[in-house]
């Protein structure tokens, strides 16, 4: 009992302190937002995540992205895997720089802090399980886009997502990472 509530509280703490910076950088970066060029974007993916709890599932992502200059955006992404047995997803506010190299290539690294949740309904009868647990989450990943036009890129991206889901007593295993490969496209200014 001790443990699930020292738990809850650190969860508490972590969903807390990303609040807290989420906050901090809207009122620190409000001033800009209304200059007069367009400093939104967003993006889109699809692939398949590894090493989850139910093996490989399949993955959508989507971001947001507010540019604070050409090189550098912060913002949303949210992972989600919508079938199967597992139903998993994931927020986190991400911070990513661009490496623009010649021909219209880009590297962009990335990474985040947020809140995943895992939920497992396995078979039926009495061997059936239904657990879910939610986690902290920080994704660390890299992006190839290739510009395609003035605002739109097309990504190739490789995420290793950073987590504790315990799904016990149903999983004696905890899932502590996974790793998504999605293939997608990025709107930008």
């Amino acid at each position: 009992m001790i443990r699930q509530i020292a738990t809850t509280l650190s969860r508490l703490t972590c969903a807390a302190s990303l609040l807290a910076i989420l906050v901090a950088g809207a009122v620190v970066f409000a001033p800009r937002a209304q200059a007069e060029e367009n400093r939104w974007g967003f993006g889109s993916g699809l692939g398949l995540t590894s090493g989850t709890v139910n093996g490989t599932v399949f993955n959508l992502a989507f971001s947001g992205d507010y540019y604070l200059d050409r090189n550098f955006s912060v913002g949303p992404m949210m992972q989600i895997s919508p079938m199967g047995d597992l139903f998993q997803i994931s927020f986190a506010g991400v911070a990513r720089y661009y490496f623009r190299l010649n021909n219209g290539i880009n590297l962009v690294p990335f990474t985040g802090m947020g809140l995943i949740h895992a939920d497992l309904d396995r078979g039926t009868g009495p061997g059936r399980i239904d657990r879910n647990d939610t986690s902290w989450y920080i994704p660390i990943g890299v992006s190839l886009e290739y510009q395609a036009t003035h605002n739109v890129a097309l990504t190739s991206t490789l995420i290793v997502n950073l987590h504790d889901i315990n799904l016990s007593p149903s999983l004696r295993e905890n899932d502590q990472t996974s790793v998504a490969l999605l293939f997608g496209f990025r709107f930008g200014p």
